[in-house]
């Protein structure tokens, strides 16, 4: 197999994402129920690295399968991840962070800037992604969905950090602040910014499609 730069890219950003995949399965903290899979960072992270290993399988021949709607929804909830944790951290850095402090720094710089980055411009520009609009709703409706479930079923009532004036358990310290109503807001808005970011992802491919066609195979 010929070494292109696409390839190249491919094989670092999957060796990236299944690097820090394996650093947060050892070095996630499993001291509450949950471990590391209590953050939506955690799980942007993991979809990260199940698309880029379907997309080098793509790149290597073997397999045909595109997998659109979830390398769309992946690309999307990575965006949310960068979105979100910069947002609230500049606001309160306690809010996201249980002592106010980035951890180490290439980690913070990989799931919050770096990863996103790979994944979305390797949805974009490479894999020439986001064909298949209602797939990537209901992939992002499904794990984002699964998340809010195990964080209000599951995390709340069998963790007790971190703490709040409101709960407890919740991944994020300033959600045990917020009434379940509040929060309800908070995640519905949320998910709404997610399918406008989809949408606008939709139009930028559709856009490169046409100005920048993708050559033909020899």
């Amino acid at each position: 197999m010929t070494l292109t730069p696409r390839l190249i890219f491919r094989w670092i950003a999957f060796l990236l994402a299944a690097g820090y995949c394996i650093r947060m399965l050892v070095f996630g903290g499993w001291g509450d129920f949950g471990g590391p899979f209590r953050f939506l960072t955690v799980w942007a992270l993991f979809c990260s690295f199940f698309a880029f290993s379907r997309m080098m399988a793509i790149e290597e021949g073997r397999s045909v399968k595109r997998w659109d709607g979830f390398v769309a929804m992946t690309a999307v909830l990575n965006t949310m991840v960068v979105m979100l944790y910069w947002r609230l951290y500049f606001a309160d850095p306690a809010s996201v962070t249980p002592d106010g402090q980035l951890g180490a720094w290439h980690l913070e710089m990989y799931l919050h800037a770096v990863g996103p980055a790979l994944q979305v411009i390797d949805a974009l520009f490479i894999h020439r992604g986001f064909r298949r609009l209602l797939p990537a709703v209901g992939w992002l409706f499904g794990v984002i969905g699964a998340f809010l479930a195990m964080s209000e079923l599951v995390l709340q009532p069998l963790n007790t950090s971190p703490s709040g004036t409101v709960t407890s358990g919740l991944p994020y310290p300033f959600l045990n602040n917020l009434e379940f109503a509040d929060r309800a807001v908070f995640y519905a808005t949320n998910f709404g910014a997610a399918l406008v970011i989809l949408l606008i992802y939709t139009g930028i491919a559709w856009v490169l499609r046409r100005r920048f066609p993708a050559p033909a195979a020899p």
